[in-house]
């Protein structure tokens, strides 16, 4: 089974175009923080490709910076690039995108602004040795 879940920011706005057969369809790509990373800077890029209705929706809604859940399956594409090298790309085909931010970047209804601590908080970092599996 091939099945994505990604939550992240648009890191770019949407494109939009059509296919010469008149088939609407979309790319744009996400900013997704890793789930254990040591440093805020730890963030992985994945490209988004969006076809029909769901093009057309993403694209009339999705501005860069955005935060969005993706639904959809990884597609690899094969290519000979002009100096004979074989290369590939790695998108994300969405079957369902998630509007996780308004439109116009207030906040959503029931999200709070976190304060920050005022003292700093103790590090709570657990060596390999002590986990159970």
């Amino acid at each position: 089974m091939n099945k994505v879940f990604l939550i992240g920011n648009l890191s770019s706005d949407v494109d939009k175009k059509t296919t010469a057969s008149g088939v609407s369809y979309c790319r744009f790509s996400i900013a997704v923080n890793r789930r254990f990373a040591k440093t805020n800077d730890e963030v992985d890029f994945f490209n988004i490709l969006c076809w029909r209705g769901l093009a057309d929706t993403c694209a009339n809604n999705l501005v860069k910076g955005r935060k969005v859940a993706i639904v959809g399956s990884i597609q690899i594409n094969k290519y000979q690039a002009q100096d004979g090298t074989s290369r590939q790309t790695i998108e994300i085909q969405a079957d369902d995108v998630e509007f996780l931010s308004p439109r116009d970047g207030s906040k959503a209804a029931g999200e709070t602004e976190v304060e920050e601590p005022s003292a700093p908080v103790e590090d709570t970092t657990v060596a390999d040795g002590d986990l159970p599996f």
